[in-house]
């Protein structure tokens, strides 16, 4: 009788056992993919979970290997639910069972007139391993005209329902003006009340001139939007205001300044407080101080022979001095100097 070896022997269940597990394999990997899709990658509304073939891989306490739909089989807490009741826009939700935890379904079924996307008017959604549920979409009013004429810079968007009317109204991009009918109606005879409208791209007209100013800028008919131009005043006028102007969205220029004028300082025998300093007029360059800028006169209190100070702010060549001031004569500015309002005594030294 011949006898085998006992090294073949032993190579040889060696060899049977891996294409036993081999086979195995194959088997245990076909059953997965008919049971469970393949997993998928940049699923839209679903975060996946950690992908398994077995719970052993799932290292969080109470998860199990299971499928999630797109997601394939994933570590799963069979216990997560998910949100309930759900509002469905243009649309009712009802579980299918008294659950909502994963695996489970509800029904998403939209009202009259109304379809979801895809067309469908029920869909299943299901309690995903993410805790959200798979189908959340509105359903959207059904339109026996299709879609209106998409128009160039512009989009629209669609309302109402069979019974009220569905409307679609057209809104132009940023920086577009709408020439047209904004808002058009499917009629009975499937189709639209009005023609899609334009888009026209939006200008600004040539800047305006300002008084004393000069405009820094290609002259041109029109101007994009966010272009700037910027102004300069002519000497011995100050801007007031910013140096620019802007072309904004609506086709109008933002604000711009205005040059104002030099004021001349209504004294001729009394000092004033300009800059912080005490000085006679004459110390002050052509007697004149620009726009905003502030004199302080001195005034007299009768009563107690002193005097008191009251500023005046220049505006766009007025600056009026403040009631109390008084101008000195020539007799009291050439024959008694020391008694003129600006300077006596202030009311306010010890």
């Amino acid at each position: 009788m011949f006898t085998v070896p006992k090294m073949v022997w032993k190579l040889y269940s060696t060899v049977a056992a891996l294409l036993i597990l081999n086979v195995s394999a194959v088997f245990s990997d076909q059953d997965v993919s008919d049971v469970c899709p393949t997993r998928k990658n940049n699923l839209i509304g679903q975060t996946c979970q950690k992908a398994c073939i077995q719970d052993q891989e799932c290292t969080k306490k109470k998860a199990k290997c299971l499928c999630d739909g797109d997601c394939g089989m994933s570590c799963i807490k069979p216990r997560n639910s998910c949100p309930w009741p759900v509002t469905i826009e243009n649309a009712n939700t009802s579980l299918n069972q008294n659950m909502k935890n994963f695996g489970d379904h509800m029904t998403v079924r939209c009202n009259p007139g109304f379809k979801m996307a895809n067309g469908q008017e029920m869909a299943h959604s299901r309690c995903q391993g993410d805790k959200k549920w798979s189908v959340t979409a509105p359903c959207e009013a059904i339109s026996l005209c299709g879609d209106p004429p998409v128009i160039v810079d512009g989009s629209f968007v669609k309302y109402g329902n069979p019974v009220t009317g569905i409307r679609a109204q057209y809104i132009c991009s940023s920086g577009f003006r709408l020439e047209g009918q904004d808002v058009t109606e499917c009629l009975e005879n499937n189709t639209w009340t009005n023609a899609a409208p334009l888009c026209q791209k939006i200008y600004c007209p040539p800047p305006p001139e300002i008084n004393e100013g000069i405009l820094v800028a290609v002259k041109k008919r029109e101007y994009e939007i966010s272009e700037v131009v910027y102004y300069m005043c002519k000497r011995n006028f100050i801007i007031d205001g910013s140096y620019s102007i802007t072309c904004l969205a609506n086709g109008q220029w933002s604000e711009g300044p205005a040059c104002r004028a030099r004021c001349k300082v209504p004294v001729q025998r009394s000092r004033v407080i300009y800059k912080g300093r005490k000085v006679w007029v004459t110390e002050i360059e052509e007697g004149l101080v620009h726009h905003a800028e502030t004199v302080t006169f001195f005034c007299r209190n009768t009563t107690q022979a002193c005097s008191y100070t009251a500023s005046s702010k220049c505006y766009d060549s007025v600056l009026s001095p403040p009631n109390c001031y008084e101008e000195p004569t020539w007799v009291q500015h050439n024959i008694f100097p020391w008694k003129i309002v600006s300077e006596i005594a202030s009311c306010h030294d010890p």
